[in-house]
């Protein structure tokens, strides 16, 4: 194993006085160590996010699509190192790792597009007699230092939905990244500073949950932009003060299928949004309601497709579900689905742990109560519940303290839209599950999901500021 890895702060490599391990999900194993920043390092990395303010905040456009550019082609020069990196680390299938680099090269190309569009808007200020003359000019401008805390389950992409909007705005940007997954971030770093950007535009801090606080109550970062657990970022943004927040949190993900839908389809789509990388997605579909006239069909289609799915080494090619990001994790799942068939659900399908490794589950039998259909199950299990009328769906499915995307299968366009006006989310897919995500759509929840919304144009649209010109544009003297 090679020296402790050392956090970037202010375009230099730093070590701090204590390490933490990195450890493989699916063997244990430690992969590396990581310096940890302390109370001291923390105070001069936020001063270095604030000095770097004002040289971001003068870059021109183009030179802003230059720089995210350069990290994106960067990213793809190196993707197979990325993937392997993030396999390590997360635990994530080798080819969903492979996908979830070639999104973040995506994020920094539209990011890079959209930092030469940020739009404005001229506004005519002459509605009262004696305004005759004015005219505004709305611009946007860089907000000011933002803070970004990520999460474990896409170690590359959600720092990419943090920094790609930050830079494109010209903003400078403090990454805590999550303990479990420090890695892909601290190369992420790497990457930027090879592609030039200023000095403290970017700076990656590893650190315990003490000094992270700090960063959260400091005043001088202008906005936190959190993705994890609800409870964590509702507990964030209580102490932030003044600062804007952004929340991106969690889910128990529904889907709707009606008797007129393609169910082999449904099937195999709520197979891939159920299982991949685990569930670990706060996204993936979790509760399915389906019509009574069609459920045991379409259970037993859903059973064949998630019985084809390996599971176990998330090296291999053809895993589907990998290790959860720990043991303690799996073992959680194992006693919420134990828990689940004491109170009366059955296990239609896997329901065992090895290691961090559980097999992907569906049952059946559940109650709105049982935590696996009430809670964020975080793992590869998934609920069928029958339903009679599709109002007793949309019910359903809003009977939850999250809303964050929900899925419909029907070819009725008239229960499409009554379900996009009915259901309490962020976003409706029809004919598609709720684990869908494109990187440049606005995606956000509600309730106990959070509150704003990340994409890269909507990211740049919090973390810029509104500023009115407003001028007296009076007719020029005659001489």
């Amino acid at each position: 194993m090679q020296g402790p890895r050392p956090f970037l702060i202010g375009g230099q490599w730093r070590q701090g006085e204590t390490v933490a391990p990195v450890h493989d999900p699916f063997t244990g194993k430690i992969l590396a160590e990581i310096s940890q920043a302390n109370r001291a390092d923390a105070e001069a990395a936020i001063r270095s996010t604030v000095e770097a303010a004002k040289a971001m905040g003068a870059l021109p456009s183009h030179a802003r699509y230059h720089l995210l550019q350069r990290i994106a082609g960067t990213i793809y020069d190196r993707r197979e190192e990325f993937a392997r990196l993030i396999t390590a680390e997360a635990g994530k299938p080798i080819t969903d790792a492979r996908r979830e680099v070639n999104r973040a090269v995506q994020t920094f190309t539209v990011a890079a597009e959209e930092a030469r569009r940020i739009p404005g808007d001229v506004i005519p200020l002459d509605w009262t007699p004696g305004t005759d003359s004015h005219l505004g000019v709305l611009r946007r401008f860089p907000i000011g230092p933002v803070l970004g805390i990520t999460p474990f389950n896409f170690p590359l992409n959600l720092v990419a939905h943090k920094v790609a909007p930050a830079l494109a705005a010209g903003n400078p940007i403090l990454i805590k990244p999550a303990p479990q997954t420090p890695l892909t971030a601290l190369l992420l770093g790497e990457v930027a500073v090879d592609a030039g950007i200023p000095p403290g535009g970017l700076n990656v801090v590893p650190c315990d949950n003490a000094v992270a606080e700090q960063f959260v109550v400091d005043p001088r970062f202008a906005l936190l932009s959190f993705t994890g657990s609800a409870p964590v970022g509702w507990m964030l943004k209580a102490k932030c003060g003044k600062k804007k927040v952004v929340l991106e949190l969690g889910g128990n993900a529904g889907v709707i299928v009606e008797p007129d839908a393609d169910l082999e389809f449904a099937a195999q789509r709520c197979a891939t949004g159920g299982f991949g990388y685990a569930g670990q997605t706060c996204i993936s579909v979790q509760r399915i309601f389906v019509h009574h006239s069609i459920a045991d069909l379409f259970t037993t289609k859903l059973l064949l497709q998630v019985a084809r799915l390996k599971a176990g080494d998330p090296g291999d090619e053809s895993t589907v579900v990998g290790p959860l990001i720990d043991e303690k994790a799996a073992h959680r799942v194992e006693a919420w689905v134990g828990e689940a068939v004491s109170q009366g659900a059955r296990v239609l399908l896997g329901g065992k742990r090895m290691g961090s490794v559980v097999e992907a589950t569906v049952l059946s039998n559940v109650t709105p109560a049982m935590k696996v259909s009430c809670q964020e199950v975080f793992g590869p299990v998934v609920t069928v519940t029958p339903y009679r009328q599709f109002e007793d769906a949309i019910q359903a499915l809003n009977h939850s303290d999250y809303g964050l995307q929900a899925g419909v299968f029907t070819q009725d366009v008239n229960k499409v839209f009554h379900a996009f006006r009915q259901l309490e989310v962020g976003a409706v897919l029809a004919n598609e599950i709720p684990t869908f995500r494109a990187d440049h759509m606005p995606y956000g929840g509600v309730k106990d999901s959070g509150i704003g919304r990340e994409g890269v144009r909507a990211a740049i649209e919090d973390m810029t500021e509104p500023r009115l010109l407003v001028l007296n544009l009076r007719p020029p003297a005659v001489p």
